[in-house]
């Protein structure tokens, strides 16, 4: 399993970042994909996944209504788009995927994740 992340940068705050992940490897529509992140000095920690079908999503509480996590098949990338960001959403973002086979509209546990890409840096400015 490989996983590449990017689109990291420096942004104001209120401003838009797309972060992606290009997943290879193995089989991409079997499995949940997932977003996590870490500031300095912090634990890693979880900011959304999604199914297998796409069809269902969950955040952590304080990025919901700002962050959309999406998948495409074709293209085997997930996506986190982030809406109006704050000073403390800087971290590193990395992307995720776990192999426990899930219905495809389940969700696996945040602690289920166990393959990581290299993490891209997102940095928000007062």
């Amino acid at each position: 399993v490989q996983l590449q992340a990017s689109g990291g940068g420096l942004v104001q705050a209120g401003g838009f970042l797309s972060l992606s992940c290009a997943a290879s490897g193995w089989i991409f529509s079997n499995y949940p994909m997932g977003w996590f992140r870490q500031a300095p000095g912090k634990e890693r920690e979880f900011v959304a996944a999604i199914s297998r079908d796409g069809a269902s999503t969950d955040y952590v509480d304080s990025v919901k209504g700002r962050f959309t996590i999406g998948r495409d098949g074709a293209k085997r990338t997930v996506y986190l788009r982030m809406n109006n960001l704050k000073p403390e959403d800087t971290a590193v973002y990395y992307c995720a995927t776990t192999d426990v086979r899930k219905l495809p509209y389940v969700l696996p546990r945040s602690d289920e994740f166990k393959y990581w890409g290299q993490g891209t840096q997102v940095t928000v400015s007062s």
